[in-house]
């Protein structure tokens, strides 16, 4: 198979098809995968989806999550957590958080 370059991939093109905007630095389910929304995406409209680098994410409550562990998006809590069961994965985190932190520092796979 002939391979055709067709971007460096940190920022892809995503299709908003929900009835509501996404707003700009929205964690953002794309099937198995995550990324945040670079701009606001309009309903129906098509914005930036972010899908590497290292970002600030809202961590499930009463969890300690520690540095390298792999973490999840658990779109019922809206949050990051080290429960792989039925979340998405989303990278794993740079930094460890203590059970009150209400965020924890995520390295995206890109």
């Amino acid at each position: 198979m002939k391979a055709i370059y067709w971007q460096k991939g940190d920022a892809i093109d995503f299709a908003n098809a929900t009835e509501s905007t996404i707003p700009a630095n929205t964690l953002v389910a794309l099937g198995t995968h995550v990324g945040v929304a670079g701009t606001d995406i309009p309903a129906g409209g098509t914005g930036t989806l972010l899908v590497s680098g290292v970002w600030k994410l809202a961590k499930k409550a009463d969890e300690a999550i520690a540095a390298g562990v792999d973490v999840y998006f658990s779109a019922a809590d809206d949050a990051v957590t080290a429960t792989a069961t039925e979340n998405i994965a989303c990278g794993y985190a740079i930094a460890s958080a203590a059970t009150g932190d209400g965020t924890v520092l995520v390295r995206l796979p890109g």
